[in-house]
C-alpha cells in the first residue's frame, strides 16, 4: 500500500466521519425543533403560572418570613450544624491516615 493510497483511504474516512457528525447534529437540531413546535402548538398552557401559585418548594420567601422563623428550627439547624461538622471531622482524620 503506497501513501496516497493511505492518505486518500484515511480523508475518505474523515469526510464520512465528519458528514456523518453533521447530518446527526442536523437531524437532532431539526427533532428538537419540532418536539418544541408540537409542545407549544397543544399546550396552552406553556410559560403561564398557575393560579394558585407558584409551589413552595420554588417560592420567593420575602424577609419578612425568613425573620420568623420557628424556635425549633434554630435547634434542629444547631443539631444539622454539629453532625455535619463532626462528620467532615471523622472523614479528614480517616483520610489522613
Amino acid at each position: 500500500m503506497d501513501d496516497t493510497n493511505l492518505m486518500s483511504e484515511g480523508l475518505t474516512l474523515m469526510l464520512t466521519g465528519m458528514g456523518f457528525v453533521f447530518v446527526f447534529l442536523t437531524v437532532l437540531v431539526i427533532v428538537t425543533t419540532l418536539m418544541s413546535w408540537i409542545i407549544t402548538r397543544y399546550e396552552k398552557s406553556v410559560g403561564a403560572l398557575p393560579a394558585e401559585g407558584i409551589p413552595a418548594p420554588t417560592a420567593v420567601i420575602s424577609p419578612s418570613q425568613s425573620k420568623q422563623q420557628n424556635p425549633s428550627t434554630s435547634t434542629s439547624d444547631s443539631t444539622l450544624l454539629t453532625v455535619l461538622s463532626s462528620a467532615v471531622h471523622k472523614y479528614r482524620n480517616r483520610k489522613k491516615s
